[in-house]
Order: structure tokens, then C-alpha cells, then sequence
């Protein structure tokens, strides 16, 4: 666990900041006929004219990752890659972004329903959104990371859902990925750590309609729930400080998913 200090979480901040106006970009372009390969394309442009840089584009793997927003439909629970594919209304689209702006990352993601969604799905949206609020909440110095997983296990499962297991969240800063793992249910005790002020994370609960079984399909990137039911992703960078979250990817004025009461916006 990398801790910030004062002035670095303020530069982090300004990266969230950033981060936030291309979300904000992205989903306007969102709507029934739009292809994810065009919401990628918009992306990109407002990252590059902020002056930043986008943090999944050539991410190492079988192949690089090819654009800078990862856009998942429907069953497609994370890294979904852009392409000529349309939405259309009824769809869930999660978009998940990353940037890096004066030496410092920022990444969050939203699940967007667009046009007339089935009730099924926007249950599946509040529960997922409801889990990182809950979890957000409970960041503050000498919390150990299990009592929040725990919570967010109970609140998904309770509710007939399923968590991803094989991905979790991470701490980030200086880079993308950074120790710890941050998993969105219980773990040994021994995999868990105990929160300390200055630390950064990206907490991203996956939620699944179905069972928690995922699989990664032939272009080596897009992961879908293996029984084919719809997923949503919602995940914000944050910060833990003496006096509660910090909450790093949300508006200038606190807007944002999953915002919590107890949300602060200064160290």
C-alpha cells in the first residue's frame, strides 16, 4: 500500500476531475444507435483536449488493449472493446476509464441504462451502485478492508445477485495498478489489510444477474458472465482521510454514482 501525501491526493484529484468531464462526455454520446467504437472515439478526444492521457489504450496483453475505454453491453461484465457493435435501448452499457494527468491516475466506471430498461436490470444497476455507495461510506483510517467486503458481499448476495471473484479492485496513484487487491467479499484474513490514511483505491464492484462464472472470449479482452445474464460495474477512486472519504472521480461539486452522506472534499 503506496501512501499519498497531502499534495499528491490533490493532484489525483485534479486527474478525477478530468476523469469525470470524459464520463460526462461519454454519456452524452450514449443513446439507441450509437456504436461503442463512436463513444470511444468522443472519449478519447476529450481526454487528449484535457490534456491528459488515457490509461488503457496499449495495455499489454495477448494483444494490446486497442482503445481507451473499456464499453461492456449487457452480459459483458468488464474490458469490453470498442467497435462497430450498436446500442440499443433496453441495453446496460458500462464504461469503465482510466487517465493519468501531471504524473497521476485516476479510474471509475458507470453502468448507463439506455432507453426503456427492463426492470430486472435497473434492480441490477441499484444493487451494484447501492454497494459501492455502502462501501465508500465505510473508508476511514484502522478499518480493515474484510469488515467492508463483508458488507458488500451481504448486500449483493442477500439481494439474489453474484459477485465476480477472478477481478477486484486495486490501490492506484503514481500508477494504474497498485498493491493492495481490494476484493468485493470476504476473504482469509491473511489476504486483507487494514486502511490507512493517505491510501488511494479504486473500489469497483462487479455484479452479476446471474451466476458469478465468467469467461474471456476469442479477442482476449471482453469478459462476459458465462450464463449469459446481464452485468453492471460501477467503481470510483478514493481516498482515505482522517475525516472519511475522499471520493476522487466525483463532479466539482460532489456529483456523481454511489456518492455517499459522509463523502468529504478536502484532506
Amino acid at each position: 500500500m503506496i501512501i499519498k501525501t497531502s499534495n499528491e491526493i490533490m493532484k489525483m484529484r485534479d486527474a478525477g476531475l478530468i476523469l469525470w468531464d470524459v464520463h460526462q462526455t461519454a454519456k452524452i454520446v450514449v443513446r439507441d444507435g450509437v456504436t461503442t467504437g463512436e463513444i470511444d472515439k468522443a472519449v478519447e478526444k476529450r481526454i487528449s483536449e484535457l490534456g491528459a492521457l488515457p490509461l488503457f489504450k496499449g495495455v499489454p496483453g495477448k494483444v494490446p488493449f486497442p482503445a481507451c475505454a473499456c464499453i461492456s453491453v449487457n452480459e459483458e461484465v468488464v474490458h469490453g472493446i470498442p467497435s462497430g457493435r450498436k446500442i440499443r435501448s433496453g441495453d446496460i452499457v458500462s464504461i469503465d476509464i482510466g487517465v493519468k494527468y501531471n504524473g497521476f491516475c485516476a479510474d471509475s466506471a458507470v453502468t448507463i441504462p439506455v432507453g426503456d430498461v427492463p426492470d430486472s436490470k435497473m434492480a441490477l444497476l441499484k444493487v451494484t451502485e447501492d454497494s459501492l455507495r455502502m462501501a465508500i461510506s465505510m473508508i476511514k483510517p484502522c478499518v480493515n478492508w474484510n469488515t467492508i467486503a463483508d458488507v458488500i458481499q451481504k448486500k449483493i448476495e442477500s439481494e439474489g445477485y453474484s459477485i465476480v471473484r477472478e477481478l477486484v479492485g486495486h490501490g492506484i496513484g503514481r500508477e494504474m495498478w497498485e498493491d493492495p487487491q481490494i476484493p468485493n467479499y470476504l476473504v482469509r484474513k491473511e489476504r486483507s489489510f487494514t486502511l490507512k490514511k493517505g491510501a488511494t483505491l479504486a473500489i469497483e464492484p462487479m455484479v452479476n444477474m446471474g451466476k458469478k462464472e465468467i469467461k474471456v472470449l476469442k479477442d482476449y479482452w471482453t469478459i462476459i458472465a458465462k450464463d449469459g445474464k446481464p452485468s453492471a460495474h460501477f467503481e470510483h477512486t478514493v481516498a482515505v482521510t482522517e475525516n472519511g472519504p475522499f471520493v476522487l472521480t466525483c463532479g466539482p461539486a460532489g456529483e456523481g454514482w454511489a456518492m455517499p452522506d459522509n463523502a468529504v472534499f478536502k484532506i
